[in-house]
């Protein structure tokens, strides 16, 4: 078993985060990792995805299945690579209200008899990862205003 993880904080209120994360419609205008997706995020939905490795640019598709979805608070997806056990990945976004914003915690758990193999595409996702959390922290940040004191 592997994970991965990244983290940011986020000068938004966890719903204003979470109508980013969740409009996946528009993630090829903000998300330089997962470059494109496609589904709801519902319990039991079907996610199209397309991420794309930093430094190499290589594409990968995959259709993950929502496992949780909890508005404001948490999204977990689990992607497999053929059958059960041989290469699997939970993925998870954890908001939670911190300091005046929110605290995004993105991460991933890869188990299943390749993940030892697996390095060519799990180090370049950690990158990858960090891009999205950074990327995620400036469009949320960009279409939030914050409240100005009136005179």
């Amino acid at each position: 078993m592997r994970r991965i993880s990244s983290a940011v904080h986020i000068s938004a209120s966890a719903d204003q985060v979470w109508a980013v994360l969740t409009d996946f419609e528009r993630f090829h205008e903000w998300n330089p990792f997962l470059v494109e997706a496609a589904g709801r995020a519902v319990p039991g939905a079907r996610l199209t995805l397309r991420f794309r490795l930093p430094g190499n640019g290589r594409e990968m598709v995959f259709r993950p299945t929502v496992l949780e979805s909890e508005p404001g608070r948490l999204l977990r997806w689990r992607g497999r690579f053929g059958v059960p056990g041989v290469f699997d990945g939970v993925h998870s976004f954890e908001l939670t209200a911190r300091d005046g914003g929110t605290h995004v915690l993105q991460s991933e758990r890869f188990s299943g008899l390749l993940v030892p193999f697996s390095g060519s595409v799990i180090a370049p996702s950690e990158a990858g990862f960090r891009d999205l959390t950074d990327a995620l922290k400036s469009k949320v940040e960009s279409v939030t205003v914050p409240a100005r004191p009136r005179d």
